[in-house]
């Protein structure tokens, strides 16, 4: 038995999927040997991503067993593997068979996203965050009254198109990335979304102002990383976000508090939300997709639902 044979037994009752998806998911510790591993769909590429360096030796049986369940699942269409090489500053990525579309358009929960598996560590659509964004389209689809989402950390703008499709009015993106704005522009127009949203090119932590200005926000999304060098770190600077959300919100407005990383516990939100937005209460955590099941719930992704005060305090 290879020491990666939960993965080939996965591929081995793959069917095809009809959007993309993780497919197998050894960073959730529950299939021992294959730690380094996932595999992932991204119409029509198969996307799998090692945490090590792999040789073309270990490469090769991995390879073989998705191209023999692709025939079978998808008999007559081309075959396209990519591999990502990373670690959690940089990645390394290669077509190891067909060809990669471009532009690269694939779908998901009834919406379209531009993706680029081949440059970059992330890849423009992050597919652990599925019930979040289900979240978000559920919780604005029924509050027909619901007119300002605030998307902090947007990225590629996901939550945006979503919130736009369920009915929210108005959503401000922010990001200080322009280039990753700019595929959210296109990610929007790619689900016919014209009005609504804007882009704000900014270091949020200097535009304090500018996102002030434009509240108060029904609905804020908080979706940093872990950690990225010269712009955010989890155990600084989570807390500056979290001081500003009682004046941004609006009564009875929800947060929706997002992390992933596996060095920050679900307390680490909780404990400093007590402390720094107590008037903000907690009202759930919302489950991770089933693929993405870990061995312990404080490594995973972790997205949590927070609700100010009603106006009137006699309100429940």
């Amino acid at each position: 038995m290879t020491p990666f044979q939960a993965l080939l037994d996965a591929i081995a009752t793959i069917e095809l999927p009809a959007e993309a998806q993780r497919v197998f998911h050894g960073r959730g510790g529950l299939f021992p040997g294959c730690e380094q591993w996932s595999l992932d769909y991204f119409t029509p590429v198969w996307l799998l991503t090692s945490f090590q360096v792999v040789s073309d030796e270990a490469l090769a049986p991995i390879q073989m067993a998705l191209a023999q369940r692709w025939a079978q699942i998808a008999p007559g269409q081309a075959f396209t593997l990519v591999l990502q090489t990373r670690d959690d500053a940089r990645a390394d990525a290669r077509v190891l068979a067909g060809e990669v579309p471009e532009p690269h358009v694939v779908e998901a929960q009834g919406a379209r996203y531009r993706v680029h598996l081949l440059k970059g560590l992330n890849h423009g659509l992050f597919l652990d965050m599925a019930e979040g964004r289900r979240w978000v389209h559920q919780h604005v689809s029924s509050r027909p009254g619901l007119k300002k989402v605030l998307n902090l950390f947007a990225y590629t703008c996901a939550f945006s198109v979503v919130a736009l499709q369920a009915g929210a009015r108005q959503v401000v993106n922010v990001d200080m990335s322009g280039a990753a704005l700019s595929i959210g522009k296109q990610n929007h127009q790619l689900n016919g979304l014209t009005s609504g949203a804007s882009f704000l090119p900014h270091d949020i932590f200097s535009s304090w102002g500018t996102i002030s200005r434009r509240g108060p926000h029904d609905l804020i999304i908080v979706d940093p990383p872990s950690y990225q060098k010269g712009s955010f770190v989890a155990e600084k600077d989570y807390a500056k976000l979290m001081r500003r959300l009682p004046d941004l919100l609006a009564p009875d407005g929800h947060a929706l508090l997002c992390l992933n990383s596996p060095k920050h516990s679900v307390a680490f939100l909780q404990d400093q939300m007590m402390e720094l937005a107590p008037d903000l209460s907690f009202v759930e955590r919302v489950a991770n997709p089933a693929v993405f099941e870990d061995v312990s719930s404080d490594r995973a992704l972790k997205v949590l639902v927070y609700k100010a005060r009603p106006l009137d305090p006699a309100i429940t």
